[in-house]
């Protein structure tokens, strides 16, 4: 394709129709990721089930982790027009039974459900893209749909407590579904059937069922392991072996199938076999630690939950801004290799610099050590993808796409798991040293799940000391995020840069080639 023609499609404004239909079901599906935090005393009160309450949070997580890799493949097999409209059927109908829910099993399940939803519009919206827009021209589409993932990610809780206090907790799902009709009359209607869509459709459905187990069963044990089960005991080490079996058994299914889930030939590929191991310690590193940081503001500075949502302005938008940039850059440029190399550096460095910071530290500070963050993210968010879209054959250009989110998604599930458990161990063992044994042994019970009431309640001494702690023991995470994020440096030093194609949609023998001009068909009506 011509620089001329190249223009042409990102100025096409049929693309321009399709395009913001694909960002509001990335929105919505990032934005329940977190919209619901804000929104769970409420629910607790109103369904009760207090101790299935954080499953509201982990079943739509765990869905979006397990069901990645099947809606990429999938997508390559049957179309990614079919794909997305059931995917947002799929999140419409979940979000309509979450807000019906009476009581708290019921909520869970739906949730799974909308999180079933929620990965195939996430993967098959960024596969769209792929099959629409060059890679030459890609990064110019993939920075504002990041930037809608981040605003949705970052905002979320700030939405979720307005949604709540002035309505109720369950219009937090209701006000999905015109979101979702409006992404479903968008790609019905100017959506065109993929050009490469497979012939043969045999669904590795065995496949999909040793994958989907035994990635729950892992993030299982890293989830509960220190929390619900002690590290070392029967159960979770049980947990663990069968999680081991069902990937090893997954991975000799995979040698044989005729159209496997997660194409072991992928990791032939020597940037995608770099690019997938780069988004699971990225992730690892972004989630684990940015998680933590709403967490420092509450408990360190004393701000509330809704307060402490406006502080992390700095980083959204800064995030937002720089994903945007990095697109236009790289559109620009045909180049993409710096932006990961610097964005785990800058992210290590950011993480770095919060653990130095404490109470005593002016909001100014705080406020540039988040932009350095956000910007990092901005930078990492949407180069992966579109490396490994850009080596990929056409064939697997959804499994190229749900690869890289799967890896990702896995990595920021043990992230979050990992720094919380350094964060209670840290935490008691401050406490250990300033407070009798026995409230000591209180906190253990809570660790990062200690709310700010039950904070407020303390007496100013005890109070003063668990602020202490939980300030040396978040500094200890901030420290081991940045050197997770210094590893994500290092291995994204190994990526190679291959030359973006010009060609929208090019046979797979010319999937490598940097120039040419592909099939008629714009992919829109």
């Amino acid at each position: 394709m011509t620089r001329s023609a190249s223009e042409g499609a990102r100025l096409n404004p049929e693309v321009r129709i399709i395009f913001p239909g694909l960002m509001l079901a990335m929105f919505v599906a990032a934005l329940d990721q977190t919209v619901v935090a804000t929104s769970l005393p409420s629910i607790a009160t109103d369904l009760g089930g207090l101790t299935h309450l954080s499953w509201v949070v982990t079943a739509y997580v765990l869905a979006i982790s397990v069901s990645t890799p099947l809606h990429g493949k999938l997508g390559d097999l049957f179309g990614r027009k079919r794909l997305i409209q059931v995917a947002l059927f799929i999140f419409t109908v979940g979000s309509i039974s979450c807000g019906t829910s009476q009581g708290m099993v019921e909520l869970v399940i739906f949730r799974a459900l909308q999180g079933i939803g929620a990965s195939g519009m996430m993967v098959n919206s960024q596969a769209i893209i792929g099959d629409l827009i060059p890679p030459a021209e890609r990064g110019h589409y993939q920075g504002y749909m990041q930037s809608s993932f981040a605003l949705a990610t970052i905002t979320g809780p700030l939405i979720g407590g307005v949604i709540t206090q002035h309505l109720n907790w369950r219009w937090v799902f209701y006000v999905n579904t015109p979101i979702c009709f409006l992404a479903l009359l968008v790609v019905t209607v100017r959506l065109t059937a993929a050009a490469h869509v497979r012939r043969a459709r045999h669904v590795d459905w065995l496949g999909a069922a040793l994958l989907s187990s035994g990635i729950t069963a892992l993030i299982l044990v890293v989830t509960w392991g220190g929390n619900t089960l002690a590290w070392g005991s029967a159960e979770l080490l049980g947990l663990a072996l069968i999680a081991t079996a069902l990937l090893v058994a997954f991975y000799l299914n995979e040698r044989r199938a005729q159209e496997p889930v997660l194409p072991l030939h992928l990791f032939g590929n020597d940037v995608i076999r770099v690019t997938t191991p780069l988004a699971f310690v990225a992730g690892f590193a972004t989630l684990g630690g940015t998680t933590f940081v709403p967490l420092f503001l509450q408990t360190v500075d004393g701000a509330s939950p809704s307060l402490s949502g406006l502080l992390m302005a700095p980083l959204w938008m800064s995030w937002a801004l720089s994903s945007v940039i990095c697109g236009k850059v790289i559109s620009g440029t045909g180049h993409y290799r710096r932006f990961p190399i610097a964005g785990t550096f800058f992210l290590g460095l950011g993480l770095l610099s919060f653990s130095f910071l404490g109470k005593a530290t002016p909001y100014a500070v705080l406020a540039a050590v988040l932009v350095v963050i956000g910007a990092a993210l901005g930078m990492n968010s949407s180069v992966l993808v579109l490396a490994a879209q850009n080596a990929a054959a056409p064939e697997d250009l959804g499994v190229a796409t749900s690869t890289t989110t799967f890896s990702r998604t896995i990595g920021a599930s043990f992230g979050v798991s990992v720094f919380g458990a350094i964060y209670s161990a840290s935490l008691v063992q401050e406490l250990r040293s300033r407070v009798s044994p026995s409230i000591a042994a209180r906190f253990a019970n809570h660790g990062a799940d200690i709310g700010r009431e039950q904070i407020t309640a303390l007496s100013a001494h005890l109070k003063a000391e668990f602020v202490n702690a939980s300030e040396l023991a978040l500094h200890d995470v901030f420290r081991g995020g940045a050197v997770v994020a210094f590893l994500a440096c290092l291995i994204a030093l190994r990526v190679r840069e291959l030359p973006l194609r010009r060609k929208r949609n090019p046979s797979p023998s010319a999937a490598g080639e940097e120039a040419g001009t592909g099939p008629e068909g714009s992919g829109v009506r």
